[in-house]
């Protein structure tokens, strides 16, 4: 029988119980996302460097994005069809010529090829890499999960403080660092991670998307996460709207937001050690309800002590998803479908990513913060209504 510590005897020690498999992944995490300092800044490098028009900026970034949930799919399905390992190379390989393509495009079809390419490329490691994760034995799923977490977060982090430090010396120096920052992750990947996914010829697997259509519990669980991430991502976006109509400048949110990423790299250990353990459906219910509640929160808080609040509560239910929601997920896949499973499953972040920000900012807009914060908490509860509900069907699934 082919394991993981016979197809490579490098992952075969390990370290606080996970094999160096993960810690390799993990590095590629932290590095993908530490130097991943192009995104946050683009929208002001098409304006003042490119000098398009907010409008089109606007558009270039959603195409980017639109990419995403392309990248999603493409990776989970290339995952299982040319194995895990050389999907997560595609991928960085990928985003570096993409990067610098777009860094060195002059006109709008070759920005807006470019941004296309960035969007296919940039994510296309992390459904490969889920997968990679899903083929070890359960008991080291979720802490492996955690871990990746974690180390995309410390690298998101670190990425914020250094863009902003690094932009004023030229908008071409973040391309450069984000291209070589994916380079040194294709480098890990190519001498650290191991193939993992299971023996057998492609022509011997089955499509997705049959599977996937008659799988009622997989579609049901796509949807509560769409909504899900639908409500925990309009905060990014309403957030600064209201705080801003509060008479609370930039500085105080960069404050308030900075605790989220804080909270996030200070308990996600602590939270995967206490979460292990318990019943994977009801720690999701109740961290959906969590961001339910710190949403709605935030909606009607006054005073900087009240939104930090409002973080701190959805920040609690994030890390609570984020600790079971690969595992979940690998648990309703089938060994031969587990790329194309978990690409669907990181598609629901991609879309909520999208309808997040017009969703929370439409009701703001038409019907003003005390409706929001109703309808950010009824959210909450619905979605733990909903995830409760399942939780029989979740857990004779695992045990079959």
């Amino acid at each position: 029988m082919t394991t993981l510590s016979t197809i490579n005897p490098a992952i075969r020690a390990p370290r606080l119980g996970l094999p160096k498999l993960v810690w390799a992944l993990a590095a590629t995490h932290f590095v993908g996302r530490a130097g991943g300092v192009v995104r946050s800044f683009l929208v002001l490098y098409l304006t003042q460097a490119q000098h398009l028009s907010p409008a089109t900026a606007g558009a270039v970034v959603a195409a980017v994005g639109l990419g995403d949930i392309g990248s999603q799919l493409l990776g989970g399905w290339l995952g299982d069809r040319i194995g895990r390992r050389n999907t997560m190379l595609v991928g960085f390989v990928g985003a570096a010529v993409a990067l610098a393509a777009l860094g060195s495009a002059d006109s709008m079809p070759e920005i807006w090829a470019a941004a296309v390419g960035v969007g296919l490329t940039i994510e296309l490691f992390r459904p490969a890499g889920s997968a990679a994760v899903a083929d070890l034995p359960t008991r080291q799923r979720i802490r492996a999960f955690g871990l990746l977490y974690w180390a995309a977060n410390l690298g998101f982090s670190v990425a914020t403080v250094m863009a902003g430090i690094l932009a004023k010396y030229g908008y071409g120096l973040l391309f450069w660092i984000n291209v070589v920052a994916s380079l040194i992750a294709a480098l890990i990947v190519w001498r650290q991670v191991p193939e993992t996914r299971p023996a057998g010829s492609t022509r011997e697997r089955r499509a997705l998307l049959p599977v996937v259509l008659r799988d009622r519990l997989m579609i049901a669980m796509m949807v509560i996460h769409v909504g899900y991430f639908t409500l925990f991502l309009q905060t990014f976006t309403t957030l600064p709207l209201l705080m801003t109509a509060d008479g609370l400048g930039p500085a105080t949110y960069g404050a308030v937001l900075a605790l989220n990423g804080i909270a996030i790299v200070a308990l996600q250990p602590l939270a995967v050690r206490l979460l292990a353990g318990r019943n994977g459906s009801t720690v999701s219910a109740v961290s959906m309800l969590l961001v339910g509640v710190g949403a709605a929160l935030g909606a009607v808080s006054h005073g900087t002590a009240g939104f930090a609040a409002s973080v701190l509560i959805w920040t609690l239910g994030q890390i609570g998803i984020a600790v079971r929601f690969g595992d979940t997920f690998a648990d309703l896949a089938p060994a031969e479908l587990r790329g194309g499973y978990m690409g669907l499953a990181s598609t629901t972040w991609s879309v909520g990513a999208v309808l997040g920000p017009l969703a929370g900012t439409a009701l703001l807009a038409l019907a003003g913060p005390a409706v929001l914060g109703m309808a950010c908490a009824i959210g909450g509860i619905a979605l733990f209504v909903a995830q409760r509900a399942l939780a029989p069907a979740l857990r004779r699934r695992i045990a079959s």
